[in-house]
């Protein structure tokens, strides 16, 4: 007889063994400064480390949320006096955690709001569109509600043109294929040690540097007024801008905190999530999110974004 039924026999230290298990998963060491509307949709904005970015990302996100939204700012391992500004002017909460660690970070933003059921969570170098909220959340919805649609979603992200993924996505909607292939090479759905992530040219073509691709609120415009489409993700997936439902976090008994900040354990895991629960990676293509850059670009696409501010502002 295993640990579990063991314990079960008594359910005073099954329950023990529980709060044991995933007591590491939340902290109280954290700071929060709460203006919750007890809304059923929670936005979270992982940010503190780019803060270049914070003037047109919060500009968007304050242009483009919506009234049935309460917002959360979150740093990990970091006070921000700016952020709390921030949140303060926009009547946001802001929750910044001692320990850096971006699993964490999220559990015990997710833990605070125990109201809300529809989760999206936003990394600070996304850019959102027009749209982008409300045509996540309507994807959401018919892919799950349907009959017609033969998939339960695990997430929703919209179309991200520096995305491993995405820029395939991008070059078939707008007819770049061949111009992309002619400049920088074959086109493969991966991110790892291609052009999409390595290459710095690469990154200022998909922000319209040579003129070919639109300004992501003009793909926005164009793709909102297509009919209703979806498309499934079959390789791992970047997840700077995702929607979740809360009972896919609890069903992972949230995400598992380890060593060090964990930086890209939260994504590793609820990618393997998605495909070992059968509930796939499902992508908004009535909608476009920028994404500044990876990281073997973020040097160089630091030094672009302030010489090119027209690109990513509203």
């Amino acid at each position: 007889m295993g640990i579990k039924a063991k314990l079960k026999q008594n359910e005073m230290f099954y329950n023990l063994y529980q709060k044991l298990k995933y007591k590491n998963r939340l902290t109280k060491s954290f700071i929060f400064e709460e203006r919750s509307n007890n809304k059923k949709n929670l936005l979270i904005i992982i940010a503190g480390y780019k803060e270049f970015t914070w003037d047109n990302v919060f500009d968007r996100v304050e242009h483009f949320t919506l009234d049935n939204m309460d917002v959360c700012i979150a740093s990990s391992g970091i006070y921000s006096d700016e952020l709390s500004k921030i949140a303060e002017k926009n009547n946001w909460s802001y929750l910044s955690t001692k320990r850096n660690n971006v699993s964490l970070l999220q559990n015990t933003v997710i833990n605070e709001f125990p109201n809300a059921e529809m989760i999206y969570k936003m990394d600070e170098d996304i850019f959102v569109t027009e749209n982008t909220f409300e045509s996540m959340m309507n994807t959401y919805s018919t892919v799950k509600e349907s009959a017609d649609i033969p998939y339960i979603p695990g997430f929703v992200a919209p179309l991200i043109p520096i995305n491993g993924y995405g820029h395939v996505r991008i070059l078939d909607h707008f007819g770049l294929s061949n111009y992309y292939k002619e400049h920088f090479g074959d086109i493969r759905y991966a991110a790892s040690d291609r052009p999409i992530q390595n290459n710095i040219e690469v990154a200022k073509f998909f922000w319209g540097d040579t003129g070919n691709v639109p300004t992501i609120d003009d793909m926005a415009m164009k793709l909102s007024k297509n009919t209703f489409d979806y498309s499934v993700c079959p390789i791992r997936f970047s997840i700077g801008c995702i929607l979740f439902h809360r009972s896919f976090w609890k069903s992972m008994n949230m995400f598992s905190v380890g060593r060090g900040s964990g930086m890209g354990m939260d994504e590793v895991e609820i990618n393997n999530e998605c495909v070992f629960t059968s509930q796939p990676m499902i992508i908004d293509e009535n909608t476009v999110a920028g994404h500044l850059s990876f990281g073997p670009q973020n040097q160089a696409m630091k030094k672009y974004y302030s010489e090119h501010l027209d690109k990513f502002s509203v």
